[in-house]
């Protein structure tokens, strides 16, 4: 009797975990990606992401406020949501609910943010850093679908970017994970190496040029020794930055984004440089497999979906 008393709970507990999944599976959310300049704010009902406003980002918290709710409440008017999912700049504290760190936006930090919204919401809110969103988006939907581990770099005007452990962020005991524009390599910081857009500042110091990053990086494919020379130096400078993370971390997958990333050259020039480095080891070395973002524009979106399902 004992071991049917048992059997009917265990039967009940694996139902009540597919149903908890099933009802995962159907959440029904809002997802809002917080910019400098715009917000963009979608659904993901059945699974799929649908883009419903974008507005401009308000000067400070009170009109913060009050346009997000008033886009959740008339979201909320012609569907049954389950909660809010925000993609955001900044180093956020998951067990605070506080947006630490710094970003265009200084009337959303340094205050406990998740509650306040739940507030107004009525909903259920989880926000996350947008790199870590972006990352969340390759591993769920894109080029790093089907792995459990992965580090994601953005480059920029600088260099971010985000690390996953057994398909988790690794936020840090710091929220420094996946700063990578913070490694130092030959003396200097990766985001000053690195970044197209101080490429394309030291050329046009040398020659006396107004090229953006893009052109310069196209350059270093005629007879420009100056655009080659600097290619060179963010070329270097990332596949040190790269062979280390393969290394220290041992990700199945290293994802690049940022505008850099639309250059078809960019990985086969990289996997180049890095074999470099491979042959002057003595010692067998891993090679990275990179590989380039695929979710773009909806990629914070998207992962503050996966985010808000990982966490309720």
């Amino acid at each position: 009797m004992k071991n049917i008393y048992l059997l009917t709970a265990l039967t009940l507990m694996i139902n009540m975990k597919d149903k908890i999944k099933r009802e995962v599976i159907l959440m029904n959310l809002i997802a809002i990606d917080i910019g400098g300049t715009t917000i963009k704010i979608a659904t993901w009902i059945n699974q799929k992401l649908k883009m419903i406003f974008t507005i401009d980002t308000p000067d400070n918290l009170d009109t913060f406020y009050e346009e997000l709710t008033d886009a959740v409440n008339e979201i909320k008017a012609n569907h049954n949501i389950d909660g809010v999912a925000i993609s955001s700049p900044g180093a956020v504290n998951k067990a605070t609910g506080v947006i630490e760190g710094a970003s265009a936006l200084p009337y959303i930090h340094n205050f406990k943010i998740v509650p306040e919204l739940e507030k107004r919401f009525g909903l259920p809110v989880s926000i996350e850093n947008d790199a870590n969103c972006a990352a969340l988006a390759e591993i769920a939907d894109g080029a790093a679908k089907g792995c459990s581990s992965m580090a994601f770099l953005v480059i920029g005007t600088g260099v971010g970017g985000s690390i996953i452990i057994n398909n988790q962020i690794w936020h840090g005991a710091h929220l420094y994970g996946g700063e990578f524009g913070f490694m130092i390599i030959d003396g200097k910081q990766l985001s000053e190496l690195a970044s197209p857009v101080t490429m394309a500042k030291r050329y046009n110091k040398k020659t006396g040029k107004d090229f953006d990053g893009k052109t310069v990086f196209e350059l270093a494919d005629t007879d420009d020794p100056v655009a080659q020379e600097e290619r060179g130096k963010l070329l270097h400078a990332l596949a040190v930055a790269i062979f280390n993370i393969q290394h220290s971390f041992d990700p199945e997958k290293i994802i690049i984004g940022g505008g850099i990333s639309q250059n078809p050259e960019l990985v086969p020039l990289l996997d180049d440089e890095i074999a470099k480095l491979r042959n002057k080891m003595d010692i067998e070395t891993v090679k990275p497999i990179l590989d380039i973002c695929t979710l773009k524009n909806e990629a914070n979106l998207r992962g503050a979906v996966a985010d808000f399902e990982k966490e309720h």
